[in-house]
């Protein structure tokens, strides 16, 4: 197998956000380091509320060159001029989101710790595989994502993997040999200093 360059970072927000303070926030964390993608993954089901935000952090991401994606809400990504979409069920909508997206949009799908929904999900059309929490978390089911997953995952899939879910630094040095992208978001937006919390997160990978 070949080396695995450093993984990306891909970028998740908060559940919920101050549109007056977020964007310079996120403009900050953008300037400071390199991300490969962020996601929207706000817990609203308010339509207007999440339009809003898409708007507000597009601009943001696409002033820095980043790609953004938003969770679940296939109908928006075009009409807000999104990159694509990250599904919440695992490989159950990829195919429809395809089709609904087309091909050069970006479709992803988070597939707790399992296996083979992860590989129903690429097999199915997705750019990438999320899986998690990588650490302890209340994430998802619970069913923590083990390393042993990421290195079976690198080894013999070529579809990317993203690891995200209570992440450290422990974490990072251990599972940054195994995955493509580490997905941070709670471990940073909590911080006074985002960007210097990304900044050490980033200094794990070794």
């Amino acid at each position: 197998m070949a080396e695995l360059e450093r993984p990306q970072i891909y970028l998740i927000t908060p559940p919920s956000f101050s549109l007056d303070t977020f964007p310079a926030t996120l403009s900050r964390v953008l300037a400071a380091h390199e991300v490969a993608c962020i996601r929207l993954a706000l817990a609203s089901r308010d339509e207007d509320e999440v339009m809003r935000a898409a708007d507000a952090v597009r601009v943001v991401a696409h002033e820095h060159d980043v790609a953004l994606v938003i969770e679940d809400h296939i109908a928006l990504v075009e009409r807000h001029g999104l990159d694509g979409v990250h599904l919440t069920d695992g490989a159950r909508s990829v195919r429809a989101a395809r089709k609904a997206l087309g091909p050069d949009a970006i479709v992803g799908a988070f597939c707790g710790a399992s296996k083979h929904e992860g590989m129903n999900a690429g097999e199915a059309g997705a750019d990438y595989v999320a899986f998690g929490p990588a650490g302890a978390s209340a994430l998802g089911h619970g069913a923590r994502a083990e390393a042993d997953l990421f290195a079976w995952w690198t080894e013999m899939i070529e579809v990317p993997v993203v690891a995200e879910g209570a992440l450290d630094a422990d974490l990072v040095a251990a599972l940054a040999p195994k995955t493509d992208f580490f997905g941070i978001g709670a471990e940073i937006w909590a911080e006074d200093d985002p960007a210097a919390a990304l900044g050490r997160l980033i200094a794990a990978m070794g």
